[in-house]
């Protein structure tokens, strides 16, 4: 005999619900109401592998009032959309999702201060150049952490993960928040990701769309205005509008519990707690517009992931300082200004001195400290940098010049630094609205000369920014500015007493023998490009500057 297994529906308008599943041949078998608003019914079952579902009274106004639909489970942690069904594993009398060891929990994991995120697309991170059975999967990615440790990677953001329908989604519609997508690969195989990951002290953010659902998503079905608002939350942007938003204003008097509140509470806590995840970065936290729902969820996700660090990120655009500590409910924001003027500025179609030192120093825009900001040049929602500077005319030597001053900018700027993937290596390809069309990376461009080089200069930075704790500090300090000249100078520094300079010069202008005034003193500076002691005098420092191009300087 089995062991009985509990089957639970929370649906506390509904008025009848029943389970069927691949034990009873698919037969209905009564689910009782209780008074906490939950459907419930217990059947034996042998340890194994089964499909279910439940057959719901719907309460939601595009079917026939109280008409009897089949909906999956809205909490099943395995989804196969196919067959329209849940997924659950019994193991030893018990509902497991898999049975995943982990095994380096104990590994130290940087703090956020440290960090240099890498933003990737499962789906499109991996191609030809690994074998069929990893290409766009989750073992993809494993393959290839050796090179984001040569890079210097120690963060990971994943696009949504979610279930999604058919083959190829970027997932920000989200329809099963329990389960992950079946062509990535399996619930095992995202935890032994996340697990060589934290192996290699790399930490693993997950993308959170918490705001909206996809149309089909089994609470829309099940009973639509009880958990989602009847008309656009958030009116004063319709070209945001991604489906129906849920509705955290919602208090369920009789059961005394806000419903949405407790459902997407439950959806963090799981993946903290399953998936052993370091970070979220909360889609669309803008159109959500609700601090008080967000803060209590930021302290819920760092209670369930304690003692171990978790960095919680705004996508809020534009940024805004509101959303972030010490008074808003987030640790960071994706600091989209900061892309925003370092582009035409790289491209040479703007340059404003007040507007580059504010978005290099956020301080300046209310921003409190350097974990409050995430900054970069792209992100899969923006063109890469050398797509912007094609569209201008810029290509090859100038394109990749250019691009380099954009990483010194990126990685010496005051902020927490991120890379979409393959902008490290000059990928170019054209950002796809349709976002049903594979858009994979294309890593043959890594035996270029041109492209390897980018690599290496990159790699360069963020060893020098991840050695360096002036980098990672909170001190930005502007010393030198010309407008004529488009060129500005700062300096950052720590209390251990590490210093570095940055000289930027924005101009399509060559300035030999350019004399820098009021360098800051140090016995003497190393030339962090040329490898080569220099030194300054009472009177500055006088340097080579070619056009758009920034040096560094360290102070030995």
């Amino acid at each position: 005999m089995g062991n009985l297994t509990e089957f639970t529906l929370f649906a506390p308008r509904n008025k009848g619900a029943a389970l069927i599943g691949s034990f009873s041949n698919w037969k209905e078998i009564p689910m009782s109401k209780g008074e906490d608003g939950y459907f419930r019914t217990q059947i034996e079952l042998e340890d194994g592998v089964y499909q279910y579902k439940f057959r719901i009274q719907t309460k939601s106004p595009n079917f026939a009032p109280d008409e009897w639909i089949d909906v999956i489970e809205p909490r099943a942690t395995d989804v196969n959309e196919t067959e329209k069904s849940g997924i659950v594993r019994i193991q030893d009398g018990q509902r497991i999702v898999d049975t995943y060891l982990w095994q380096n929990d104990e590994v130290p994991l940087p703090d956020n201060r440290e960090l240099v995120i890498y933003e990737m697309h499962v789906a499109d991170f991996t191609g030809d150049e690994v074998g069929s059975d990893k290409r766009g999967k989750y073992l993809g990615i494993i393959a290839k952490l050796d090179y984001l440790c040569k890079l210097g990677i120690n963060a990971i953001e994943l696009m949504p993960v979610n279930e999604y329908p058919g083959d190829y989604n970027w997932g920000y519609k989200v329809r099963h928040f329990f389960a992950t997508e079946f062509s990535y690969g399996s619930t095992e195989d995202l935890k032994r990701l996340i697990d060589e990951c934290h192996g290699r002290g790399i930490r693993v953010f997950m993308d959170g769309i918490y705001n909206h659902t996809d149309e089909e998503c089994p609470l829309i079905l099940i009973d639509r205005n009880y958990w989602y608002y009847e008309h656009k939350h958030y009116p004063e942007d319709p070209d945001n509008y991604w489906g129906p938003e849920f509705d955290y204003d919602n208090y369920d008097e009789k059961l005394n519990i806000k419903p949405a509140w407790e459902y997407i509470g439950d959806v963090v806590k799981f993946w903290i707690q399953e998936y052993h995840i370091d970070g979220i970065r909360f889609d669309a936290v803008r159109q959500l517009a609700n601090f008080e729902f967000l803060n209590w969820l930021t302290n819920q996700a760092k209670n369930h992931a304690a003692p171990k660090e978790f960095y919680n990120i705004a996508e809020h655009i534009p940024d805004t300082n509101i959303v972030v500590k010490p008074d808003g409910p987030l640790d960071a924001c994706w600091h989209e200004s900061f892309r925003y003027f370092i582009v035409p500025y790289i491209c040479g179609k703007s340059f404003e001195l007040e507007q580059l030192k504010e978005i290099l120093d956020p301080k300046q825009q209310g921003y409190a400290i350097a974990t409050n900001v995430i900054n970069y040049l792209a992100t899969h929602d923006r063109e890469r940098i050398l797509r912007e500077l094609g569209n201008c005319g810029i290509f090859n030597a100038a394109a990749f010049e250019r691009a380099k001053l954009a990483a010194v900018l990126l990685m010496t700027a005051m902020g927490i630094p991120m890379l979409w993937m393959g902008e490290e290596f000059g990928e170019y390809q054209q950002k796809s609205e349709n976002v049903t069309k594979p858009q994979k990376i294309n890593w043959s461009l890594l035996s270029s000369d041109q492209n390897r080089d980018l690599f290496e200069y990159y790699q360069k930075l963020i060893a020098l920014r991840q050695q360096t704790p002036a980098l990672q500090s909170d001190n930005i300090q502007f010393f030198y500015e010309k407008a004529d000249d488009k060129v500005l100078a700062y300096t950052r520094w720590d209390q251990q007493n590490s210093h570095i300079v940055v000289v930027a010069n924005f101009s399509d202008q060559n300035l030999n023998q350019y004399k820098i005034s009021d360098f800051p003193t140090a016995e003497y500076w190393r030339d962090w490009v040329a490898n080569r002691e220099v030194k300054s005098g009472e009177d500055g420092l006088v340097i080579d500057l070619p056009t758009y191009t920034a040096k560094i300087f360290v102070s030995q």
